[in-house]
């Protein structure tokens, strides 16, 4: 259950282009899910003063323990390309006020069964 979206704050386009199958390999193979329902976007706000690069994970609520290995592993492979410091955090999205055609995905998902 769920399409997590996953933003980029403070990324070029070309980078997060070249970065995106392989982000979507690892996080789709954490979760166990399909690598189609994995959203990737680029947030073009134009940073400030002391704004570090960040990826905000939008998604449902999953075990503590796969939420930890989503943010070592992608911290890994961006330390690998040469992004030291990177801020990961996850907005948790609620299956009753998520809304798919006027319809919470919680009432489509238990009519299905």
């Amino acid at each position: 259950m769920g399409l997590p979206y996953l933003r980029f704050t403070g990324f070029s386009s070309e980078r997060l282009q070249t970065l995106a199958p392989t982000v979507i390999d690892v996080f789709s193979e954490i979760v166990h899910i399909s690598k189609e329902k994995v959203k990737i976007e680029r947030s073009t706000l134009e940073p400030i003063l002391n704004v570090p690069l960040t990826i905000e994970i939008r998604m449902f609520s999953r075990a503590q323990s796969v939420h930890d290995q989503i943010a070592n592993n992608l911290s890994a492979l961006l330390r690998e390309e040469g992004f030291e410091t990177v801020h990961i955090y996850f907005l948790i999205l609620s299956p009753e006020l998520y809304y798919k055609d006027g319809v919470p995905i919680k009432s489509t998902t238990e009519s299905q069964h």
